[in-house]
């Protein structure tokens, strides 16, 4: 773990906590609200908010290290853009898929979620790739 890389850790935990809480916190605070059996209420999930910061932690220094072992000499943005698509789809879309299969979560809900949360990565992506640039190996 070099300086390079715990300046992208901080940058990604910082700008994925806060576009998570966008996300789901503002964006899709009122399609979660009409499901109140699938989601805790806001005062029980305060009790575990810890773990989300943990959670936002772990993701970030594993994202940001997965990165940063696959860069390459390449156009940085374009570096950052495929790695976000790729994440996403390992991820987010996936996941979401998933979540609807067994749960009865409203198909426009997930569609949303699938999006918000894709390009979120896709940012995500690109601002690691600019911490980044520049310090690929040529492959």
């Amino acid at each position: 773990m070099n300086k390079k890389y715990m300046i992208a850790w901080a940058l990604i935990f910082v700008a994925w906590f806060l576009g998570s809480f966008l996300i789901h916190g503002v964006l899709l605070h009122s399609d979660y609200a009409q499901l109140p059996n699938l989601f805790r209420t806001e005062a029980d999930a305060q009790k575990y908010f810890p773990l989300m910061i943990l959670a936002h932690v772990i993701l970030s220094g594993a994202f940001v290290w997965i990165y940063a072992r696959g860069a390459e000499a390449k156009p940085w943005v374009a570096q950052g853009v495929r790695f976000g698509i790729a994440v996403a789809l390992l991820t987010a879309v996936p996941t979401y898929m998933i979540y609807f299969v067994v749960q009865p979560m409203p198909g426009d809900m997930v569609i949303k979620q699938i999006v918000y949360d894709g390009a979120l990565m896709i940012i995500l992506s690109v601002i690691v790739a600019w911490v980044y640039r520049g310090a690929a190996k040529t492959v």
